[in-house]
C-alpha cells in the first residue's frame, strides 16, 4: 500500500471519493471507508464485524485527524494500519479519502490489504429507503412504523394509540386564539391570568435581558401589551405547551445544538426573514416564528414513540453527519420527524401554515398551499447550519427558493448578522424554555 497526497491531475485514473469514519468501542478504534453519498449502517457493521461500534465524538475526531503527523504520507500510512472496514461498494484504487470534521484529504494509490482489513456491505443508499412508502399518506406511514417497531397495534384513532397526553384547557384556548384572526390582547390576557404557570412564564419572558423592557414589568397586562405583544405570547406559550406534552429524549446525538436553543434561533431567524419579504407577498411573521419554534417538534415525538430504537438512531446520525437526518430516520425507523410532527400539529388543529411548514421544511420544491412558510424554514435552517447554529449538513442556498420568496442574498446576510448579534440574549431566552420544560 502507498499513500499519495498528490492532486487528481497526477493520477492516471480518476479517483473515487471515499469518506473516512472513525469508530470505536472498548476494544479500540476502527476506521470505516465508504462512498460519501451512502449511509454507514451500524447494524450491518455489528453483524459483519461482531462489535457494537459507534462514531467518535465530533471534537475527538477533529483532534485525532488534525494531528500534525497525519498531514504526512508516513502518518497516513500508519492511520490505515488501523483495523479497517471497507464497504463492498468501493471500487479499486485510486481512492480519494476525506474526513468531514477535520478536512483531512489524501489519495490512496492502492487498497490496503493487511490482515485487519474487512470488506463487506456496511452502508446503504438512503435515497431508496423511503420508496416503499411512496404515495402513502403520513398517517399510514406513521401507523406502519409504530406497528413495526413497537408492540402497539394501532386503534381506530392513531392519536389514541400513541399515548400522548392532551393539551391543557388553557392551551386549547391558546390554540383557538392563535387560529382566530380577530383575536387580540383583550381575549388573551384573561386566559393567561387563569393559568399560574403560564402567567409566571410570561412575566419571566418579559423580564428577560433579550427583550430589555424599559422599567419594571409590573403585571400580565404590562408584559403582554408593553413588552411582548399578542403574537409573541401566543407563540411562546404554544412552544412551551408542545414541549411539556413530550419530554426531551435523553440519548440525543452528541455534539449537536441543544433543542431549545436551535428552536429559538430558527424561530427568530424565520420571523426576521419573513419581515424582509416585500409587503405585498409577506407571510405572517408571527406564524413564521411559531413554525420555527416548532420545526423540530417531531423529534420529540420520535423519542416518545420509539424509545428502544432512539439510541440507535442517535448513533447513526453521529456516524453520517453529511446526510439529512430525515434520510437516516427513514432508513432506521421508516418514518421521519417531519411526518410525525406535521401530522400531530395538524391533528391538534394548529394553524395550517405551521403544520405545512413543519411537514415540508426540507422540500423546497413543495408547491402546495402555504409553501412560503416551508421555504422560510428551509432557508432559516440552512443559514443556521452554515454558521454552526443548527444541526444537519450545511449546503448552498438555492437561488430559486430566495426568488420565490422575494428575498435577496443581502436580506439573508443582514438577518443573520442581527441574529448573531442577539445570540447571547437568545440563548438566555432558550434557557427559560429549558427551565420550564423537562
Amino acid at each position: 500500500m502507498s499513500v499519495d497526497i498528490g492532486t487528481f491531475s497526477e493520477m492516471s485514473t480518476p479517483a473515487q471519493q471515499v469518506r473516512l469514519v472513525l469508530l470505536h468501542d472498548r476494544q479500540g478504534k476502527v476506521l470505516a471507508l465508504l462512498p460519501p453519498s451512502r449511509m454507514l449502517d451500524l447494524t450491518s457493521v455489528a453483524k459483519l464485524y461482531g462489535r457494537e461500534l459507534q462514531a467518535t465524538r465530533v471534537d475527538d475526531a477533529r483532534r485525532f485527524f488534525t494531528q500534525p503527523g497525519l498531514q504526512t504520507e508516513a502518518g497516513q500510512a500508519k492511520l490505515l494500519s488501523l483495523p479497517l472496514l471497507l464497504d463492498s461498494s468501493l471500487g479499486e484504487a485510486p481512492l480519494r479519502c476525506n474526513e468531514l470534521h477535520s478536512g483531512l484529504c489524501f489519495t490512496l494509490s492502492s487498497v490496503p490489504t493487511h490482515d485487519q482489513v474487512s470488506r463487506g456491505q456496511v452502508s446503504c443508499d438512503p435515497a431508496t429507503s423511503g420508496m416503499g412508502s411512496a404515495g402513502l399518506d403520513d398517517a399510514t406511514v406513521i401507523t406502519r412504523a409504530v406497528e413495526r417497531f413497537t408492540s402497539l397495534r394501532v386503534q381506530q384513532r392513531l392519536e389514541d394509540t400513541l399515548g400522548l397526553p392532551g393539551l391543557s384547557q388553557t392551551m386549547r384556548k391558546i390554540v383557538m386564539l392563535r387560529s382566530d384572526p380577530e383575536a387580540g390582547v383583550d381575549e388573551l390576557v384573561p386566559v393567561v391570568k387563569l393559568d399560574p404557570s403560564l402567567s409566571a412564564q410570561v412575566m419571566g419572558w418579559a423580564s428577560s435581558p433579550y427583550y430589555a423592557a424599559p422599567g419594571r414589568v409590573r403585571s400580565i397586562e404590562d408584559a403582554i401589551i408593553r413588552v411582548l405583544g399578542f403574537d409573541l405570547v401566543i407563540n411562546l406559550a404554544l412552544g412551551v405547551a408542545m414541549g411539556q406534552v413530550l419530554r426531551l429524549p435523553e440519548d440525543t446525538p452528541r455534539g449537536t445544538v441543544p433543542y431549545w436553543e436551535q428552536a429559538v434561533y430558527t424561530a427568530t431567524l424565520s420571523e426576521k426573514l419573513a419581515r424582509s419579504i416585500p409587503l405585498e407577498r409577506r407571510p405572517r411573521p408571527g406564524l413564521a416564528y411559531l413554525a420555527g419554534l416548532l420545526h423540530n417538534f417531531g423529534y420529540l415525538v420520535l423519542g416518545h414513540l420509539f424509545p428502544p430504537h432512539f439510541s440507535r438512531l442517535s448513533r447513526h446520525i453521529e456516524a453520517n453527519p453529511q446526510l439529512e437526518q430525515s434520510l437516516i430516520e427513514q432508513e432506521v425507523l421508516h418514518v421521519t420527524r417531519e411526518q410525525v410532527g406535521g401530522w400531530l400539529l395538524e391533528s391538534w388543529k394548529l394553524p395550517a401554515e405551521v403544520s405545512v411548514a413543519v411537514r415540508y421544511q426540507h422540500e423546497p420544491g413543495f408547491e402546495g398551499e402555504h409553501a412560503e412558510y416551508a421555504r422560510l424554514l428551509y432557508l432559516a435552517s440552512r443559514l443556521l447550519r452554515q454558521h454552526g447554529m443548527s444541526a444537519g449538513p450545511a449546503g448552498p442556498l438555492p437561488d430559486e427558493v430566495m426568488q420565490e420568496l422575494g428575498l435577496q442574498q443581502a436580506d439573508l446576510e443582514q438577518a443573520m448578522l442581527v441574529l448573531k448579534a442577539d445570540a447571547e440574549g437568545l440563548s438566555q431566552l432558550s434557557d427559560l424554555f429549558s427551565g420550564s420544560v423537562s
